[in-house]
């Protein structure tokens, strides 16, 4: 009798309805020999049960690899072994995840090149779901969310205090905001480093190294005297503060499926701005009470119980090292808290060599900020880049802004005006995150319906269009922050005839919400098409955003001389002009993103 393939049927719609398998794990943790197995399919055959059989695979934990339909090696059972890593030292094929889910453990050969799916390449495998439970994977965005937060803390933090600065070292207010333009510059540059650190060495010690920089910073700003000593020092809290922003976005690479990245960037972005919205608050409050150095010694502490933190919860997820969570970990890899209480995936499994890591070279630096040379990735970031500017000007002036239009205000108040600003950035960054997960949970549906796919990873195909399932929200984004933007500086004025009344500190601070909440929604778009397009270099990839954003210092830099010279309304009608100006980059990106793409990977 005639023995068809493994994927052979005498029955199409039976041979439809069955999944395409290339691997397959049992709950015994056993492989089962193909022999064995097509056994079972000719007695089943003989039978006629082909359709239990088929009802049973249905319901089989396994990894779909593409649209090929791979068969099985004729080759017996006992040629299967289980995967071996470097020693030659068997380990288990199946773990169990913290909430109790089968995981297959995926070989670990020191890289994760056959794993990600990256939608730079043609096709690839489909990397294998992280072992981390939902529950696990959220406290581990939560944690690298909050050590991400020091970037915008710090930069934040600082503004209350502006006036009171240049007074204690006797300088004027243009020379304070020379410092906030050295931090933007720094804020930009240092994640180019840091991020191929990451992605080369491990996210976990380049998390402690920015950290312990940062630490020294604060405690020598602490003992500033002078305006030189203060720029210098501000340039080195930039450099620790803001490469902990493209770590943590490498975390969530790590961890996160396609459908979950959006949700967990969103997140990220919303706790890393609780510092933009609460810093100028605790600014004002510790500055009217204790002095400006008096902030640098919050952010000391603060830090330091960050770091102890994650020193001892945050294991290490770099795919090369960690594999997808079933790789043992050693040394400093390892958070003190495994080495007594080690997760249960690892009890029965022996402890691997050390990982074959990436050469870290200057060609390893530079690879990310290549990207920005290919057309998509340009367009995407000059126009991220340029709302990233208008928001700066619009921050950092706020406090000039503020006290011109309202001096009888104190330095607390002025703190609490920045208030809509941040809680515009946590709303924008969780809201634009839930409704990118929804868009891409509906594309991904619909897309599998009209294509007839079932378990298919879609980013893995060239003609899925994920730049417009991420861009369907940024038309309506950025069409609202420029509303906002036009009618910023005329609030202020708006009321001009009674003389006695300069503005309406409402109106301005509620346009303040909107155009940071906007500004954010755009970031966190940009932010997760890179770590879409950039799997295996995602912190990489999310330096080199911020390395656009250094435009954002220029705008810091030449926003105070505009509003001397122009006035506030017309500094920021400007402004708005220009956004206008280049708003067409949407359009632009929206058409042209998934055909460069293309052409790109078909090259």
């Amino acid at each position: 009798m005639h023995v068809p393939g493994l994927f052979e049927c005498y029955d199409v719609n039976e041979c439809k309805s069955m999944p395409n398998l290339s691997l397959f794990s049992w709950n015994n943790n056993k492989r089962i020999g193909i022999n064995i197995f097509r056994t079972v399919i000719q007695s089943a055959m003989h039978m006629g049960e082909m359709k239990q059989i088929a009802s049973h695979l249905k319901k089989m934990d396994h990894h779909q690899f593409g649209e090929s339909r791979r068969s099985f090696p004729s080759t017996p059972a006992s040629s299967s072994p289980p995967y071996t890593p470097n020693n030659g030292t068997p380990t288990p094929t199946v773990a169990h995840s913290d909430s109790g889910t089968e995981v297959e453990l995926q070989p670990y050969t020191g890289g994760d090149s056959e794993q990600e799916v990256d939608p730079q390449t043609p096709g690839g495998l489909a990397r294998p779901r992280h072992i981390f439970s939902k529950h696990k994977k959220w406290m581990t965005v939560y944690m690298v969310s909050l050590g991400g937060a020091f970037s915008a803390l710090s930069s934040n933090i600082y503004f209350p205090a502006i006036d009171t600065i240049s007074k204690d070292l006797r300088v004027s207010a243009t020379d304070v905001g020379f410092t906030i333009t050295v931090y933007m510059i720094v804020q930009g540059i240092a994640p180019s480093l840091y991020g191929s650190i990451s992605d080369s060495r491990g996210r976990r010690i380049t998390f402690v190294i920015a950290l312990v920089v940062y630490l020294a910073a604060n405690v020598s700003l602490a003992f500033t005297s002078n305006l030189a000593m203060l720029v210098v020092l501000r340039g080195l809290q930039a450099a620790g503060s803001a490469a902990t922003i493209s770590i943590s976005t490498g975390v969530i690479a790590d961890i996160a499926e396609p459908d979950e990245r959006a949700g967990f960037m969103g997140t990220n972005a919303g706790i890393r701005m609780i510092g933009q919205a609460i810093g100028p608050v605790i600014g004002g409050l510790l500055n009217s009470a204790w002095g400006f150095r008096s902030i640098f010694w919050f952010l000391f502490v603060f830090s330091a119980l960050v770091l102890l933190g994650l020193l001892v919860f945050l294991p290490e997820t770099q795919r090369r090292i960690a594999g997808n969570g079933n790789v043992p970990l050693r040394g400093f890899y390892k958070p003190w808290s495994y080495f007594f209480y080690p997760p249960k995936e690892w009890r029965n499994a022996p402890t691997p060599p050390a990982p074959k890591l990436e050469k870290l070279s200057w060609k390893t630096i530079i690879e990310p900020l290549t990207y920005i040379l290919r057309k998509d990735i340009l367009v995407l970031l000059s126009w991220g880049a340029l709302v990233y500017t208008i928001w700066s000007m619009v921050t950092s002036s706020t406090t000039t802004v503020l006290l011109k239009t309202f001096p009888d205000l104190t330095q607390w108040q002025v703190g609490l005006c920045f208030l809509p600003n941040g809680i515009g950035c946590v709303f924008g960054s969780v809201c634009t995150g839930q409704l990118m997960d929804r868009a891409f949970k509906r594309a991904e549906a619909r897309y599998k319906q009209e294509h007839g796919l079932a378990n298919v990873d879609v980013k893995s195909r060239q003609d899925f269009p994920f730049e417009r399932v991420r861009l369907s929200l940024m038309p309506y984004f950025s069409v609202i922050f420029i509303v906002a933007m036009a009618l910023y500086g005329p609030s202020y004025e708006f009321n001009d005839l009674r003389r006695h009344f300069a503005g309406n500190l409402v109106a301005s601070l509620g346009l303040q919400f909107i155009i940071a909440s906007t500004a954010t929604a755009i970031f966190n778009i940009n932010s997760t098409i890179l770590v879409d397009c950039f799997p295996y270099n995602s912190a990489g990839a999310t330096a080199t955003n911020n390395l656009c954003r250094c435009l954002g210092a220029a705008g810091v830099s030449v926003i105070q001389p505009m509003i001397t010279k122009l006035k506030i309304r017309n500094a920021f009608l400007v402004l708005t002009a220009i956004a206008v100006f280049f708003s067409p980059l949407v359009w632009v990106q929206w058409r042209m993103a998934e055909k460069w793409r293309r052409k790109r990977l078909s090259a």
